[in-house]
């Protein structure tokens, strides 16, 4: 009995001894789908004349760099059915969508359409799609479009919003979403909601002494909700649920506008997108403490994104098992055209300082990082 016992102790001490070395390894014995879940990237949707480029470009950059997921930001850019009035005057078609869904599929690559409802209705001086066509739905019809645009500003103007409470605008815009979502087969959706300025206005007759928390959880709700018919799930970016004074961050990548206090009125099935561009900011944290699966968002920096690689890796590796879980990965953004970014990255294209500050080039250093995280396996 005391042999049976020593060999059963020998055993277990042998494979507890693998079991420590296989975590002390580190990294180099997980899977990249362990270490970074989600490898993402988002961008406008190219404009008709860019698509053979652009899924040329999700063929020979995107598949070998290990991208698994691809949002593309559509807003109005696409032939719509439901609603003809309100797709750009060149706009890709059904046929043209179906060849990003095609090699999206063949390069096992997620594939999320994005519209952005709530805010960004506007840019500049342009006033986009939606309001133009359907100027009721304004939450400030009051602010006139500036000719020349500049910020700061008298009417604190960044982007308008549309009306969260007007009665016709959930109908006309889950239409657009449906169709969109329908052609691109898609299980998720990004809804934007980001940087909303105008909400809850003193001026809005529906709006008007309503606590802007509960106007904005309210609208992530409906959008939810609605996505939830159909089994797909709403993705958002996440800085209006931070608080920009009391962390510090401001207007921009926060909220100073009491949104904030919506992180604990909305389902903790939204997938955050946490973006921060200067620094890289621990928020990832914050959100997954709260229920959220998030991903960090760089953009231009490569230095940021690196630090934001390790941050995500540290969180994976040093949290309990459901913590772990929420921390999705990377979503390397760019905020220009397509086109504009095809040529900067075929061309290697410098900064306005001469530099390698640009999302091109942090796209390279992010997935470079990770394809060498995924060598090591």
């Amino acid at each position: 009995m005391k042999t049976k016992h020593r060999h059963f102790s020998y055993f277990i001490f042998s494979l507890l001894s693998l079991m420590t070395l296989f975590i002390s390894s580190g990294h180099s014995q997980q899977p990249i789908d362990t270490l970074v879940p989600t490898r993402g990237f988002c961008i406008s949707a190219p404009k008709p004349v860019y698509l053979d480029r652009f899924i040329t470009f999700i063929n020979d950059e995107l598949a070998p760099r290990l991208v698994n997921t691809l949002i593309l930001r559509v807003d109005y850019n696409y032939q719509y059915k439901s609603h003809p009035e309100l797709k750009d005057s060149i706009a890709l078609s059904y046929d043209q969508v179906k060849q990003i869904v095609s090699v999206c599929k063949k390069n096992n690559i997620k594939l999320i359409p994005q519209i952005n409802l709530l805010g960004h209705q506007s840019w500049a001086s342009k006033t986009y799609n939606l309001l133009k066509v359907y100027p009721q739905f304004d939450e400030t019809p009051e602010i006139t479009m500036p000719q020349t645009y500049a910020w700061p500003n008298a009417d604190s103007l960044y982007c308008k919003s549309y009306c969260p409470l007007h009665p016709d605008v959930h109908k006309v815009v889950f239409e657009l979403v449906d169709e969109l979502c329908d052609v691109f087969e898609t299980t998720a959706f990004h809804a934007g909601l980001d940087e909303v300025f105008y909400i809850g206005s003193d001026k809005c007759p529906r709006c008007s002494g309503k606590d802007k928390a509960i106007l904005f959880a309210n609208e992530v709700k409906t959008i939810r909700d609605h996505l939830a018919l159909s089994n797909r799930k709403l993705w958002m970016w996440g800085d209006r649920l931070i608080d920009g004074k009391t962390t510090g961050m401001g207007i921009w990548e926060a909220s100073n506008s009491n949104t904030f206090k919506a992180i604990d009125l909305i389902p903790r099935d939204v997938v955050i997108c946490d973006w921060h561009y200067e620094r890289a900011e621990q928020t990832p944290v914050y959100f997954a403490l709260k229920g959220f699966n998030v991903l960090s968002c760089p953009w231009r920096k490569p230095q940021v994104a690196l630090a934001q690689i390790d941050d995500l890796l540290n969180f994976r590796a040093h949290s309990s098992w459901i913590m772990k879980s929420r921390y999705q990965g990377i979503l390397q953004t760019v905020w220009s055209d397509a086109g504009i970014f095809l040529d900067g990255f075929y061309t290697d294209k410098a900064d306005e300082q001469g530099g390698t500050n640009t999302p091109w080039n942090c796209f390279k250093v992010v997935f470079d990082k990770i394809n060498k995280l995924n060598n090591v396996n």
